[in-house]
């Protein structure tokens, strides 16, 4: 996708070439400098890490070593990031949508499996799933059956491609699914989750590959009448200058994205004090706050006086208490998983 003006990186000549190297598919010399970091993201941070995080973070290496950090930065949906890395991407960093994309370096032995410890679980940044719509809301969207009215249209991406589609459809499910069980917590009745969820897919107008997709299509050639993603991408159009109106549902879900070290790639360049450092770094209330300049909400307490006034609704509810990532993976996006299937049949009744 083709990123507007304000959205491109600007790359220094140092960085530039360092990305040249990565974009060739090079992993450059084996005695890269200490001094380097690959970073391999996904598309959601693409603007702080590269305007805000980077710069900072290289302010404060040079002030405790005299020296200039280099980083190469890839951005790409956190799912295809995560192949990647997994198979061969020379990244350091690993910054993704969710830790199910994270467990597949896991697996393929990239990233630790202790990745988790420490005092926030390995989380980097948190944001809530909202929906965007058109000024003056004009369809009344309030909360997620209104997106199941007839004639709305609806945005978010494939589920398949988008660690953000699964953050989507993870909270349309998880605020039905929630409803059910609070009504018969032994046996919550799947039929009107089912039906929610179905009635939504069939307005879907679009299933693009990424969330940056789904919101170009809304923003820059007005398709459909709301967008599910992330708040903090609708604050970051608003610090642009190009503000899209959104609400909170009153039961949305708590995206919470991880980061790791990839240890093959680290210990191979010799870089282990630099990432480590920058790993701190993205965590710290300085760092935390640089997020929240971006419209994330920070995971260091120290840095909650970031983002005066957001709102927050009425309930928020985790992946955890959907019953983990692994679950909603094998539930929702396996072959015969729920939302598989009803993605399938509204194909299928399209054609009829």
């Amino acid at each position: 996708m083709e990123l507007p003006p304000s959205r491109r990186l600007r790359l220094g000549p140092a960085v530039a070439a360092v990305l040249a190297l990565a974009a060739a598919g090079c992993d450059g010399p084996s005695a890269a400098p200490a001094d380097s970091l690959k970073v391999g993201g996904y598309s959601v941070v693409r603007e702080v890490l590269h305007e805000g995080i980077i710069p900072a973070f290289s302010r404060k290496w040079k002030e405790k070593t005299g020296r200039d950090p280099e980083f190469a930065e890839s951005y790409s949906a956190s799912g295809a990031q995560a192949r990647s890395i997994a198979s061969g991407f020379d990244a350091d960093i690993a910054a993704l949508s969710h830790s199910g994309d994270m467990e597949i370096l896991v697996k393929a032995g990239k990233v630790a499996k202790d990745w988790r410890e420490g005092p926030y679980r390995g989380i980097m940044t948190r944001s809530l799933v909202v929906i965007g719509h058109r000024e003056g809301n004009p369809k009344g969207i309030r909360d997620w059956p209104d997106l199941a009215k007839p004639g709305v249209g609806v945005l978010y991406p494939d589920p398949k491609t988008s660690g953000g589609a699964r953050w989507n459809v993870n909270a349309i499910f998880g605020a039905a699914w929630l409803e059910a069980a609070a009504k018969d917590a032994a046996r919550p009745d799947l039929g009107p989750v089912k039906d929610l969820m179905t009635k939504i897919q069939a307005n879907v107008v679009n299933m693009d590959p990424s969330g940056r997709q789904s919101m170009a299509n809304f923003a820059k050639f007005r398709t459909g009448d709301a967008v599910v993603t992330y708040e903090n991408e609708l604050l970051l159009r608003a610090k642009e200058g190009d503000a899209i109106p959104y609400v909170i549902p009153p039961a949305t879900l708590l995206i919470e994205s991880p980061v790791a070290i990839v240890g093959p790639s680290v210990k191979k360049h010799r870089n282990q004090e630099i990432a480590r450092a920058f790993l701190e770094f993205l965590t710290s209330a300085e760092g935390q706050r640089i997020f929240a300049e971006y419209g994330f909400r920070p995971v260091n307490p120290e840095a909650k006086d970031a983002v005066p006034g957001r709102l927050e609704p009425a309930k928020v509810f985790t992946v955890d208490d959907l019953g983990g990532w692994k679950k909603l993976s094998d539930e929702l996006y396996s072959t015969n998983g729920l939302w598989t299937t009803i993605a399938a049949e509204v194909v299928q009744n399209r054609r009829n």
